[in-house]
This record gives structure tokens, C-alpha cells and sequence, in this order.
């Protein structure tokens, strides 16, 4: 098999990328169907902004004891009874929604409990991966189910727009759950050892271990810190100030920035098909330089917001965005112990999730009360200062890949997490 799709040699990699492919197509498509929905009920953005901070705010609550769980249990049963928890959460708002009995108290109640699903559902979804695919193919896998993903944040908005606008937002929630009930069983395919033995579970003292291996690694903590104020000033700038020009600048448009999201997801795509064959020897090193070229769609979108040219710039920035994420996949599976991985990885979530809320808030207050054009310079310069500055800490600089040889030994200790 070609280095390409070389992971797909694995019989239980195979099995999750089919069931976890099905359910990024059909999921793909749930915040419009779920923004419509609310709107459908009440057509108040304030109200809309309530569910989004629901599911928001129980993920980021939750994600912690999603961490722990993962490492316990086995991590395909985590995932397949969090799908039962979103089947009957989708679903009940589907219902409310055909017979037209929904409120939005209980869409915000509905919200936070699949947002809450999500937080177990993450962390367990990336300690898996390294169980289910050898060392020497871990970022061809990782790049593949970048390419999934990326390809339906292209495509599932327009279906989603087609179903809501046809058949309304309950069909599409429908659309979501049969997603689910078909992966449940393809995840059951899935074969791995049951989790080992790690003494009486307390969850605090398991979240005490995790925080442990979190903080003894410079380049990990150095780049959560980064990302707490780049997602911060991505979500601003791009999601609240990027609509907010395209809205009243004509050189722009709505459409011009359906445009530049879409050439954004489009060099991500492009990206993955090219990391599933050219090796990343220093994947935190480019991840972080890549990430340092969103800066320049910023500054476009403030200073000269033409469609071609902020969508140049956010074709770029898509490539150096995906060089990123698939670098620190990488550096996360191959550094971290196979069973403290998802512990791990929820304080990576939590700590670069908790201000994202803060920043749409902010940059909300900002853009009524400052130039657009000087707070996007002003952004795009600290974005890019914060993502270069990390290239000073010595073990992002350096940090390589983990050969094969070495990494069989953690890799065999992981599947028995």
C-alpha cells in the first residue's frame, strides 16, 4: 500500500475512519441546523447567543472528566455511548421541532447536554487514534482524518443550507442522528485490549497525574498558553469582525466571505493530501510558523478587504493552519504516554477553549467602539508575535519525530490503556 494510505492497513484504524467519517458528514452540517432551529423558535440573536454559550460552557466544564474517563475505560465504548447521548439529545429537538412544541430553556438545557457528550467524546477520540495505527504511519493517519474533516467544512454548510432551507433544520438534525446509529455499530469493529489496571480510580487523583504530565513538558504548556489568546483573537476577529465588514463593506460582501472561508478550507484540504506523503521532521517548529500566517488575511481583512485578497491570504493560512494541526497530533501521540494521552489532552482542550467565549465578547465591544482597520492590525501583529514567540522556548524549536524503533514500546503500553 502506498505511503499515502498507508494507516488504512490497520483493520481498526479502517473501522473508526469509517464511523468516524459518517459522523463528521452527517454532524457536519448541526450549527446551522441547530441556529436555525433556535431562530425558528425566537428570531433573537440573544437568544441564539444563550445555546451557543450552553453547549459551550458545559464542554469546557466537562472536558476534564472527559480526560479521565477515556484513560479508564475503553476508549471506543466512550465514544459509542456519548453517540446514545447525542441520539437522544438530537433527536428529542428534532421532535420538538416537528411538533413545534420547542422553547428555548429547553434548547439551552438540550445544548448543554450535547455539549457535554462532546467533552468525553474529544479526549477519547485522541488517545485512540495512536492505538489504532502503527507509529510509522500515525501522521498519514491523522492527515486522513484532517482531510475528512476539512473537506465537509467545505461541503456540509451547503447541505445543511439546502435541507434548512427545503425541509427546515428538524430533517437535518434527523440527517445527524442516523449518523450516529450507523457508526455505533462500525465502531463496535473496533477491536482493542481492555484499558490496564491502574489502581482504585479517583478522579481528582487521575486529573492530578494528568496535570503532572501536562506541566513537565515546556513545549506543551508554552503552546496551550499561545493558543488561549490566538483563539482568542481568531474567534474575534475573524468570526465577529470578519462578518461585521463583509456585512458593510461592499468590496466584500456576504458573499465575497462565504469565499474567503471557503478558499480557507480549501487550502487545508489541499494541505492534508499533502502531509499524507511528505513527512514532518519538525512538526511544532512549521506548525507554529504556518499558524503565524493567518496574521495576513487578518490585516487584509482590516486594511484592504477585497474578496481576492483576503482569500489569497486565507488559502495560506488554511496550508499553515493544517501543517499545525496535524504537527501537534503528532507531537501529542508520540510524546505523550498512550494512557495519560486523553487526561492530556483535556487540559490542551480546556486551556485553549476557555477564553473563546471572552474573546467574542470582547472583540463584539471592540469593533463598536475602534477603527476595524486598527484592530485587526493590531490583532493580526499580536497573533503573529504570539505564535513566533513559542519558536523561542528550546523544545518547540528542536522537538523531531519519534522513530518507529523507539516508539514501538509506548505505542504497545498505550493499546493497553
Amino acid at each position: 500500500m502506498s505511503r499515502t494510505f498507508a494507516a488504512m492497513g490497520d483493520r481498526n484504524f479502517r473501522w473508526f475512519f469509517l464511523a468516524r467519517a459518517i459522523t463528521m458528514i452527517t454532524g457536519s452540517m448541526s450549527a446551522i441546523a441547530l441556529a436555525f432551529a433556535v431562530l425558528e423558535i425566537d428570531n433573537d440573536p440573544a437568544r441564539l447567543s444563550y445555546v451557543l454559550t450552553a453547549f459551550t460552557v458545559s464542554n469546557i466544564v466537562f472536558v476534564l472528566f472527559g480526560g479521565v474517563v477515556a484513560d479508564r475505560l475503553p476508549r471506543a465504548l466512550v465514544i459509542q455511548t456519548c453517540y446514545v447521548v447525542d441520539i437522544l439529545s438530537i433527536g428529542a429537538i428534532a421532535v420538538l421541532l416537528f411538533t413545534g412544541t420547542a422553547t428555548v430553556p429547553v434548547m439551552v438545557a438540550l445544548a448543554s447536554v450535547n455539549g457535554a457528550s462532546t467533552a468525553f467524546v474529544l479526549p477519547a477520540m485522541q488517545g485512540i487514534i495512536p492505538q489504532l495505527t502503527r507509529p510509522e504511519t500515525l501522521q498519514q493517519a491523522n492527515a486522513m482524518l484532517s482531510f475528512v474533516r476539512s473537506a465537509v467544512v467545505i461541503g456540509g454548510p451547503i447541505i445543511a443550507g439546502i435541507l434548512v432551507t427545503t425541509v427546515g433544520p428538524a430533517w437535518a438534525m434527523v440527517v445527524q442522528v442516523a449518523g450516529w446509529l450507523v457508526a455505533i455499530p462500525v465502531l463496535a469493529l473496533v477491536k482493542l485490549p481492555p484499558p490496564a489496571g491502574t489502581g482504585t480510580f479517583s478522579m481528582f487523583a487521575d486529573l492530578r497525574v494528568g496535570w503532572g504530565e501536562f506541566w513537565s513538558r515546556s513545549w506543551l504548556w508554552t503552546i496551550v498558553l499561545a493558543f488561549m489568546v490566538m483563539n482568542a483573537i481568531h474567534i474575534g476577529a475573524w468570526g465577529v469582525v470578519g462578518p461585521y465588514i463583509a456585512k458593510n463593506d461592499e468590496r466584500l460582501g456576504i458573499a465575497g466571505w462565504g469565499w474567503v472561508l471557503s478558499a480557507e478550507g480549501v487550502g487545508v484540504l489541499l494541505m492534508t493530501l499533502v502531509l499524507m506523503w511528505l513527512p514532518l521532521r519538525r512538526p511544532l517548529r512549521w506548525g507554529m510558523i504556518g499558524m503565524a500566517a493567518f496574521a495576513l488575511p487578518l490585516v487584509l481583512l482590516g486594511a484592504h478587504p477585497v474578496v481576492f485578497a483576503v482569500a489569497a491570504a486565507a488559502f495560506l493560512a488554511g496550508l499553515g493552519h493544517e501543517v499545525f494541526s496535524t504537527g501537534w497530533n503528532v507531537a501529542m501521540m508520540e510524546n505523550i504516554p498512550g494512557d495519560k494521552l486523553s487526561r492530556v489532552s483535556s487540559y490542551d482542550m480546556l486551556g485553549s477553549f476557555v477564553v473563546m467565549p471572552i474573546g467574542t465578547l470582547v472583540y463584539g465591544w471592540l469593533i463598536t467602539r475602534a477603527d476595524p482597520a486598527t484592530v485587526l492590525t493590531a490583532s493580526a501583529a499580536i497573533y503573529a508575535a504570539v505564535a513566533l514567540a513559542t519558536l523561542l522556548v528550546p523544545s518547540v524549536w528542536r522537538m523531531g519525530r519519534v522513530s518507529p524503533a523507539s516508539d514501538t514500546s509506548r505505542v504497545r503500553e498505550g493499546a493497553n490503556s
